[in-house]
């Protein structure tokens, strides 16, 4: 039984998320500190966030709005990752646990979306 955003393992691995997003972030040079360093970070606060807004609501069209709204955000920090990929702001081997986790997100995000949705 759920009492709480906080007991779903999604709104868990975003959390976790957003903690590697920070430790990720805090490799990259200096002078992108106010560039793509805070977009990434609010793209990955945004995912725990606006799933624990969601939640809160306790209607269920405005609940699956929040989780697209998470899921969007899921995607524009999987932009901004293939960006600092490629401009090289940190070795290619320390995205991937950012990567893995924000597969796992983004899955999970699909998978809570689809029990949610009604089927015609």
């Amino acid at each position: 039984m759920l009492n709480s955003y906080k007991d779903l393992r999604v709104w868990q691995e975003s959390i976790c998320l957003v903690i590697e997003i920070y430790r990720l972030t805090a490799l990259f040079p200096k002078t992108e500190v106010y560039g793509i360093t805070i977009q990434m970070r609010r793209a990955a606060i945004s995912i725990p966030s606006n799933i624990a807004e969601g939640y809160t609501r306790k209607y269920r069209p405005e609940y699956l709005q929040f989780l697209r709204v998470a899921f969007s955000s899921g995607a524009e920090l999987e932009t901004q990752l293939i960006i600092a990929k490629n401009l090289k702001l940190a070795p290619l081997k320390e995205f991937e646990k950012s990567d893995e986790l924000l597969n796992k997100v983004m899955r999970m995000l699909n998978n809570l979306m689809d029990k949610l949705n009604p089927k015609p």
